[in-house]
């Protein structure tokens, strides 16, 4: 996993001359000089944390670092599970594909459809097959005529060497309850 490494200025390190100042309790203080902040955080044995850096004057807390640092982390990590990276999928046909292989995947292509995942979709074509190009177009659309209004097409097909290839999504929920 990767380890998105969080950053606060603390105490010496806040630049700002005057600063707006809040206490463990949140109750603001309010605009103090900086060393007159780092003195009050010290004498309660906490640290001075620069929390909102671009605020005009930038906004600080007195909190228990460790404390703070856990709670900021915690908090990025559910946001982390929350959010979903959409990948892309990719299934392969053949132009001139059996029924019962063609049904197959494309049960797999409507999987991946409602798991969220954009798809792409490959026909590919043997050296022979080469010169029967249209079979692989008329094999796209009858696949899109099958998935009909639950897909918005990305890529349009096309020639990427000696495979056809689109790629499809899912429509979003908002376009299909219109």
């Amino acid at each position: 996993m990767k380890q998105n490494k969080l950053y606060w200025r603390i105490n010496e390190n806040i630049r700002a001359p005057q600063i707006r100042v809040i206490d463990e309790k949140g109750k603001q203080i309010g605009i103090l000089s900086r060393e007159e902040a780092i003195k009050k955080a010290r004498n309660k044995g906490l640290t001075l944390v620069e929390i909102a850096h671009k605020a005009n004057p930038p906004v600080t807390k007195i909190v228990e670092f460790g404390k703070f640092r856990y709670q900021e982390e915690k908090k990025l990590r559910s946001q982390l599970k929350k959010s979903k990276v959409s990948e892309v999928k990719e299934i392969h046909f053949s132009p001139f594909i059996a029924e019962n292989d063609y049904n197959t995947r494309l049960e797999r292509v409507k999987e991946f459809l409602a798991d969220r995942d954009k798809v792409r979709v490959v026909v590919v074509f043997r050296r022979p097959q080469m010169r029967s190009k249209d079979f692989g177009y008329k094999l796209l659309d009858r696949i899109l005529a099958e998935l009909d209004e639950t897909v918005t097409v990305d890529m349009e097909p096309k020639f990427l060497g000696r495979n056809l290839m689109m790629i499809i999504s899912p429509r979003s929920s908002r376009k299909t309850s219109e």
